[in-house]
């Protein structure tokens, strides 16, 4: 499968603001990109990249006062479902490899010692492994109300579990959170996601959110939001939480004034075309 993807940002400034940008295609899915994956300010060249400590790649910038990001980019994509590995085993926190076990700690939006109390009195009699993860989804997925209008920055896990309700980062901070406080390490990603082989959902098109599980060795994609396995997933970065991986992170003020974001399925003769028929307001 080839899948068009990309967006088109527009910040206001006061005045000259250094950023640091997430907004490219995450190093693993470098070698399915087709053409295209550059981060381009129509008002500044060039920009600079760098690697984060989580192996993302960063986009350095001085935003101006009207500052206008676009990324483009044709990417092959295997056209499979999320992998489901039922069978899957925790691994004991004694055996997990070092690079793991940062993801089993509290973090910002996290609040593992709050919810711990919580999570063994819910999971603490389900099945271990991919039993006990899925069933942290659908807790999570049948708890939280998702509405554009309930986002807000500061919301963390524990204030999900509370109000139950979001938008799917917060989907994304509670299951990590009760995944962790049962031990498995979690961590969160970000990306494109499209409404490829599910019905167009009716509002506009935006990035999402989700987390991965580590079991049996292998890290494993998991949605509470969807709560179903999705194709055409496109990650661009992952982190702890949403604080590791913010899309742009600014050191002064600025207002977004127009947010476009595509991603869909294109033809075999798109093949490296990036522009194709994309959809920017």
């Amino acid at each position: 499968m080839i899948i068009r993807i990309g967006f088109n940002i527009v910040c206001e400034c006061p005045q000259p603001t250094p950023m640091v940008l997430m907004l490219n295609v995450h190093p693993t899915r470098a070698g399915d990109v087709i053409a295209g994956d550059k981060v381009i300010c129509d008002t500044v060249e060039p920009l600079r990249t760098y690697r984060d400590s989580f192996g993302n790649i960063c986009t350095r910038v001085v935003a101006p006062p009207r500052a206008r990001f676009v990324n483009k980019a044709i990417i092959r994509d295997t056209g499979l479902p999320d992998r489901v590995a039922v069978d899957a085993a925790e691994t004991p926190v004694i055996e997990l490899p070092d690079d793991a076990l940062l993801y089993l700690m509290g973090s910002r939006y996290c609040e593992t010692d709050e919810l711990s109390e919580t999570a063994w009195k819910l999971f603490g009699a389900t099945q271990p492994g991919w039993a006990r993860v899925q069933a942290i989804c659908d807790f999570v997925h049948r708890h939280i109300r998702f509405g554009y209008e309930n986002a807000r920055s500061t919301r963390t896990a524990v204030d999900a579990f509370r109000e139950g309700k979001g938008v799917c980062r917060d989907f994304a901070h509670l299951a990590i959170a009760l995944c962790r406080a049962m031990n498995i390490p979690a961590r969160y990603c970000t990306g494109y996601l499209g409404d490829i082989g599910v019905p167009m959902a009716p509002f506009p098109m935006d990035f999402s959110a989700w987390f991965e599980a580590y079991l049996d060795g292998t890290w494993y994609a998991f949605d509470a939001r969807h709560n179903t396995p999705r194709i055409g997933r496109v990650l661009m970065a992952r982190g702890r939480d949403a604080a590791d991986v913010p899309l742009i992170n600014s050191f002064g003020a600025h207002t977004l004034t127009q947010f476009d974001v595509w991603t869909e399925e294109a033809t075999a003769q798109d093949d490296g075309r990036i522009d194709g028929a994309q959809r920017v307001a």
